[in-house]
C-alpha cells in the first residue's frame, strides 16, 4: 500500500513538474535514464546524482551533478519524500563539494604536484548553515595563508590567491550548454570595493577584530569552514569568534543590534505589502524578518549561553525557547511559518530556475500555486497570509518605532520625510539608509551610529525646514564622508539643537560656507562656543591667539590657518544667523587677515634671520592696499600687499648667510607670501595679490622705502596714486609704520607729478569695463553704478582737493560729505553696495538672483522690508552712483 501512495505521489509530482515548470520539464528531457525511472515510480536516493568519472573534466561533471541533483531533489520535494531540512541539506552539501572540487581543481591546473592547501573557503548564509535554496547563490569569503599556499616560481602569494580565486568562480559560475554549477557573490568579503577577492588570513582576522559593522556579526552566527583547507578555514573562525559571541552587551551593542533588526524593511520598498508579488524573502513579515528574529535574540544571548548558537534558522529558534530566551508557541509558529516560506520560495525557483523570492502575479501565480499542490493563485495567498501576519507581529513587537525616533521603515520614513519638507523623499530615504549602514568611515562605530539615531530626527526637522532641504543633505553627506569621526558632532548638535538649524541654513544659503565645511569638517566645532558669533576682537587680540609658543614652523602655519578658518567661517556664519551687520563682519574678516599678516610674517622674519641674520638699521614692512588697506574684507577676498624695507639697500645682513639688502629682503617677502598663501594640512590660507607695487609685475617684488618713495614722488600713474588712497601699513615697528605713513601723506597731498587726474580715471574704467563685466544682474562691485564707479569717483575727488584720505572708503565719504565735496547720502550708498557685496560672496557668488529663500537672507541683512526693497534699493544706490561719477567724470581734473 506504502509503495502503491509513493507512486501515486511521484506520479503526481511528474505531472505538476511537466505543466508548470519549464526548468523541471526540461531537466526531465535532458535526463532521460532518470525520468524513466521516476517515471516507473521509483525516486532514485539523491547519491545517484554523484557522477564517479575522473576521466571527466571537473567543470562538465559539476554541471552535470548540479543538473540530476536539482531534478531528484526538485521530484522529492514535489512528492512530500523530502522535507525541507533535506533539500536544504542536500543542496547545501553539494554547494560544499561543488566548491571544494573547484579549489582543488584551481590548484591542481596551476601547481600539479601540490596539495590543495592554503586557501579556504568561509560559507556564509545559507550556505553556511546548511539551509541553501533550490535556485540560490552562495555567499563564500575566500581566505588564503601566504605561508601555504602552493606558488609558481617568483609568484607572490596575493597575486597566486586571486588567479586561485578568479578561476573557482569561472569553474563554478562560466554556462555552456549543460547549465552553470552555482552563482557565486563575494561582495560578503570585508571592504569589497576595495580589497581582493581572496584575503590573507591574519588580514582578515584583523579586520573582524577591529572593524567590522554589526550586520557582519549576524552574518558570522551561520559562517563555517566549507571547503579547501578545513584546518585553516576554522583556524580563522576560532579567531574571530568572541568578534561574534560578545559576553559583556552594553546598551550602544544593543544599539546596534536593532538598528541591524530595523534595516530589514529599509532596502526594499517593493514587496513589502502581502498579495501577489509579495517578497518571500524580504517582505514584511517573511523569511528575512523570521531569520532576523533568531539572529537578535542569539546576538544578545549568545555571548554567554552557548546553547542558542545554532547556525540553522529553525535549531536557532528551538533552543531560543528551550533556553527560555523566547515563547514556545512564538518560536513554533515561527518555525511552522519558516518551512512554508522556504518551501514555497523553492517553488518559484523550480518553475525557471531563477533565484527569485517573489510571488508571481496573474496567471503564472496560479500556475505556482498547482504546483505546489493547491487550485489557484487565491488558495496560495490564503495558505500563506496568516503566518505573514503572525511573523510581522512577532517581529513587530521585538523593535516597536518609537515616536520621537526616525522611522527605519521604508514607507514610513519617506512619509516622515516628505512631511519634513523634502521634495525628492526617496532619494532623501536612500541618502539616511547609507548613513545608518554605516557607509563611511564616521559611521562605523556603534557609537556613532547611536549618536546618529539620537541627532537624527532634529537634524531632518532643521533640513526640512532649511531653502533647499536635498541640496542641504546632499553637502552634508559629502561632510561625512570627509570625517574621520563623526561621533563629537553629532553629540554636538544633539546638545545645542539650535545649532543644528544653524547647519541647515549654511548647507542651504552659502554655498561657500558649505564646501568649507565640507573640506574641514572641524570647522563647525567652533561654533559650540556662544562667542563665536559675536564681533571678533581686535587685532592685538587675535594675535595672541594665533601666536604659537612651539618652535615648529610648519606647524605654526597650520595653526593659524585653523584659527583664521575658524573666524571666517564664524563671521560668515553670522551673516547666515542674521546676528551681525556685513558692514562689522567686513571689518571682522580684515582684522582676522591683519592678525594673520602680523604673527606669519614675524614668524617667517624669525626662522629666516636664523640663517641669514638681519640688515642692521632695516627692517620689513607691509603695505595693504585695496579692500585690505580700507579694513573691509569680504569672505572672498585676496590681500594686496606691497614689500617695502627700510635703511640702506645697499647694506649686507649679517647672518651665517650673508645676503645683500635687496636679496634678502626679495627672498624674505617670497617666504612670507608663501606663509600667507601656501596651503598646508589645515587648508588654504589668503590668495596675495602684489601687482600694485612699483612698476607692477615687471618690478622687484620688493622694493626700499627711499626707492617706493622716489618711485612714487616722481613716476607713479594716477592708478597708482588712487591704489594709494586706500594704503595702510600693517607690518613693521611703529617707527617704520610712522616713516611708511609719512610717504603715503606726502604723497596724496600733492608731492607727485601733475596728472589729469579725471581723464585717466575715465580710461581706466572704460578699459576694466570692457576686460571685467558684471558677473551677474547682482554684481555689486562691477555693475554701472557700483562699487568700482564709486571708488573711482572718491578716489578722483580725494586727489584733486588733495583731501579725505582715510584707507576706509566709508569713512573717507563721510569726510568729503563733511566737507560739501560728494553729495549728501553717499555714506549710505556706499554702505548699500558693500553689505550687498559681503553678503553676495556667501550666498550667491555668482551674483544671479538666487532662491526665494535666500533672497529674504539678503533683505534681513540689508535692513530692507524685502527683496522687492533690495532690488529697487540696488536700482536707486546704482543711479545715486552713476549720478556721481557723471559729475565727478565732467569736471576739471588736471592738478
Amino acid at each position: 500500500m506504502q509503495d502503491t501512495y509513493s507512486k501515486l505521489m511521484i506520479a503526481d509530482a511528474l505531472r505538476r513538474a511537466r505543466a508548470e515548470a519549464p526548468f523541471l520539464a526540461l531537466l526531465l528531457d535532458r535526463e532521460p535514464a532518470l525520468a524513466a525511472r521516476l517515471d516507473s515510480g521509483a525516486l532514485p536516493g539523491l547519491a545517484e546524482a554523484v557522477i564517479d568519472d575522473p576521466a571527466m573534466p571537473v567543470m562538465r561533471r559539476l554541471r552535470l551533478e548540479r543538473r540530476r541533483l536539482a531534478l531528484l531533489v526538485a521530484i522529492g520535494d514535489l512528492a512530500g519524500a523530502y522535507d525541507l531540512t533535506t533539500v536544504t541539506g542536500a543542496l547545501s552539501d553539494f554547494a560544499d563539494r561543488a566548491l571544494d572540487a573547484a579549489i582543488t581543481a584551481a590548484i591542481a591546473e596551476r601547481t600539479p604536484e601540490a596539495c590543495a592547501v592554503g586557501f579556504a573557503a568561509i560559507a556564509l548564509g545559507k550556505q553556511g548553515s546548511h539551509e541553501l535554496n533550490y535556485s540560490s547563490d552562495i555567499d563564500p569569503i575566500l581566505i588564503f595563508d601566504p605561508d601555504t599556499l602552493p606558488l609558481r616560481p617568483r609568484e607572490a602569494p596575493d597575486e597566486a590567491a586571486v588567479r586561485i580565486a578568479r578561476r573557482v568562480v569561472e569553474i563554478l559560475q562560466a554556462r555552456d550548454g549543460d547549465g552553470y554549477v552555482l552563482r557565486v557573490d563575494l561582495r560578503l568579503r570585508p571592504s569589497p570595493e576595495v580589497t581582493a577577492i581572496a584575503l590573507p588570513v591574519d588580514a582578515a582576522i584583523s579586520y573582524y577584530e577591529s572593524l567590522a559593522l554589526p550586520w557582519e556579526r549576524a552574518a558570522f552566527i551561520r559562517a563555517r569552514a566549507a571547503a579547501g583547507d578545513l584546518a585553516l578555514g576554522t583556524r580563522f573562525l576560532d579567531t574571530i569568534r568572541p568578534f561574534i559571541w560578545r559576553r559583556a552587551l552594553d546598551f550602544g551593542a544593543i544599539g546596534e543590534i536593532r538598528g541591524i533588526s530595523r534595516r530589514i524593511r529599509d532596502h526594499h520598498a517593493q514587496g513589502q505589502m502581502f498579495g501577489p508579488g509579495f517578497d518571500l524573502k524580504r517582505g514584511r513579515g517573511g523569511i528575512r524578518e523570521i531569520e532576523f528574529f533568531a539572529q537578535i535574540h542569539q546576538l544578545i544571548h549568545g555571548g554567554r549561553d552557548m546553547s542558542v548558537r545554532a547556525p540553522a534558522t529553525r535549531d536557532a529558534l528551538a533552543t531560543l525557547a528551550e533556553a527560555g530566551w523566547i515563547a514556545r508557541d512564538e518560536a513554533q509558529a515561527m518555525t511552522t511559518a519558516y518551512t512554508l516560506f522556504r518551501t514555497i520560495e523553492h517553488r518559484a525557483q523550480m518553475v525557471e530556475d531563477r533565484q527569485t523570492h517573489h510571488l508571481p502575479t496573474g496567471a503564472a501565480l496560479d500556475g505556482l500555486a498547482r504546483l505546489h499542490g493547491l487550485d489557484d493563485g487565491a488558495a496560495l495567498l490564503a495558505l500563506l497570509r496568516p503566518h505573514v501576519a503572525a511573523t510581522a507581529r512577532s517581529y513587530d513587537a521585538l523593535d516597536p518605532e518609537d515616536g520621537d525616533s526616525l522611522s527605519h521603515d521604508a514607507a514610513h520614513l519617506e512619509q516622515q520625510l516628505a512631511e519634513a519638507g523634502f521634495a525628492d523623499h526617496d532619494a532623501a530615504a536612500r541618502r539616511i539608509e547609507q548613513w545608518r549602514g554605516g557607509s563611511y568611515p564616521a559611521l562605523r562605530s556603534p557609537a556613532a551610529r547611536e549618536a546618529l539615531e539620537a541627532v537624527l530626527p532634529g537634524l531632518v526637522e532643521a533640513l526640512g525646514a532649511a531653502p533647499d532641504p536635498q541640496g542641504a543633505l546632499v553637502r552634508l553627506d559629502v561632510m561625512l564622508a570627509r570625517l574621520p569621526s563623526a561621533i563629537n558632532f553629532f553629540r554636538l548638535l544633539e546638545a545645542r539643537p539650535a545649532l543644528a538649524r544653524l547647519l541647515g541654513a549654511i548647507l542651504s544659503y552659502t554655498p561657500t560656507l558649505a564646501e568649507a565645511l565640507g573640506r574641514r569638517p572641524e570647522l563647525f566645532d567652533g561654533l559650540i562656543d556662544a562667542t563665536a558669533l559675536d564681533p571678533v576682537g581686535p587685532v592685538e587680540t587675535l594675535m595672541a591667539e594665533m601666536a604659537d609658543a612651539g618652535n615648529d614652523f610648519q606647524a605654526h602655519l597650520d595653526h593659524v590657518r585653523r584659527i583664521v578658518g575658524e573666524k571666517r567661517f564664524a563671521l560668515g556664519t553670522q551673516i547666515v544667523a542674521g546676528v551681525s551687520d556685513p558692514l562689522d563682519v567686513s571689518a571682522g574678516y580684515a582684522r582676522v587677515a591683519e592678525a594673520a599678516i602680523g604673527v606669519l610674517a614675524e614668524a617667517t622674519v624669525a626662522e629666516f634671520t636664523a640663517r641669514h641674520g638681519r640688515v642692521p638699521g632695516s627692517e620689513l614692512v607691509i603695505l595693504a592696499l585695496g579692500r585690505m588697506g580700507g579694513g573691509a574684507l569680504t569672505h572672498a577676498s585676496d590681500l594686496d600687499l606691497i614689500y617695502l624695507f627700510t635703511g640702506d639697500y645697499m647694506a649686507e645682513s649679517d647672518g651665517e648667510k650673508s645676503l645683500g639688502a635687496v636679496l634678502y629682503y626679495n627672498r624674505l617677502a617670497q617666504r612670507v607670501s608663501g606663509a600667507l598663501s601656501v596651503p598646508t594640512a589645515s587648508g588654504p590660507l589668503y590668495e596675495i595679490d602684489t601687482r600694485l607695487r612699483p612698476s607692477g609685475t615687471q618690478g622687484p617684488l620688493v622694493v626700499s622705502l627711499d626707492g617706493f618713495a622716489r618711485y612714487q614722488h616722481e613716476d607713479a600713474w594716477t592708478w597708482e596714486h588712487m591704489a594709494l588712497t586706500r594704503a595702510r601699513p600693517v607690518f613693521g615697528s611703529a617707527s617704520a609704520r610712522a616713516a611708511t605713513q609719512g610717504v603715503i601723506d606726502s604723497v596724496l597731498r600733492g608731492d607727485r607729478p601733475a596728472r589729469d587726474v579725471v581723464a585717466d580715471a575715465i580710461a581706466m574704467r572704460a578699459e576694466m569695463a570692457a576686460h571685467k563685466p558684471p558677473k551677474g544682474p547682482l554684481d555689486a562691485k562691477l555693475s554701472p553704478g557700483g562699487l568700482v564707479d564709486l571708488e573711482f569717483a572718491v578716489h578722483v575727488v580725494q586727489l584733486t582737493h588733495r583731501t579725505g584720505f582715510a584707507p576706509h572708503l566709508g569713512a573717507a565719504i563721510v569726510e568729503l560729505e563733511a566737507l560739501g565735496l560728494v553729495p549728501a547720502g553717499l555714506a549710505a550708498a556706499h554702505d548699500f553696495l558693500t553689505r550687498l557685496l559681503v553678503t553676495l560672496r556667501l550666498v550667491a557668488p555668482d551674483a544671479q538672483v538666487p532662491a526665494p529663500a535666500t533672497r529674504a537672507l539678503i533683505a534681513r541683512a540689508l535692513g530692507v522690508a524685502d527683496w522687492g526693497g533690495v532690488v529697487a534699493s540696488f536700482a536707486a544706490t546704482r543711479q545715486e552712483v552713476s549720478d556721481f561719477w557723471a559729475m565727478v567724470a565732467g569736471s576739471r581734473g588736471v592738478e
